[in-house]
């Protein structure tokens, strides 16, 4: 069962950081290339794994060493159906993908969780199209469909 599934820390109060823009971070300030804005590709490789390392553990030690907690927002905003066949995931690659980013998640937080800092992981597989105009929107349910291809 997931650590915090039936009581999540920050409804108790404190302080909680998250990181700062994942994409945007990739792309212009290390200038890694994300085909479609999708950071969930860099899941596919070891190099692709360590840059996110690399950039959770910024994030995760401010919060540890301030005695924040932490929310880990994983890199799958564009791992859901329609992004994944622009990107060229099968669904079977996509699930994966999918388990593949929260054990990653997990990786980190056993590294960087402290009982002051209580570390919890959140996963969005994002809008079917663009983020500021989702197009058309899933019924009820087209959604509990995809969410059971993917668990």
């Amino acid at each position: 069962m997931p650590k915090y599934r039936e009581h999540l820390p920050q409804l108790d109060g404190g302080t909680f950081l998250t990181d700062g823009g994942l994409e945007t971070t990739l792309i212009f300030h290390d200038k890694i290339e994300l085909p479609h804005f999708a950071a969930l590709d860099l899941m596919k490789d070891a190099d692709g794994k360590e840059a996110l390392r690399r950039y959770y553990a910024t994030y995760a030690s401010i919060a540890t060493d301030s005695g924040f907690g932490f929310v880990f927002e994983s890199p799958t905003w564009r791992a859901n159906p329609d992004w994944g066949k622009k990107l060229g995931y099968s669904g079977a690659a996509l699930a994966e993908i999918n388990h593949s980013a929260i054990a990653l998640m997990r990786e980190l937080r056993e590294k960087y969780e402290t009982a002051r800092s209580p570390m919890v992981i959140s996963a969005c597989v994002g809008p079917r199209g663009d983020g500021y105009d989702p197009g058309v929107v899933m019924s009820e349910n087209e959604d509990r469909d995809v969410s059971q291809r993917t668990n």
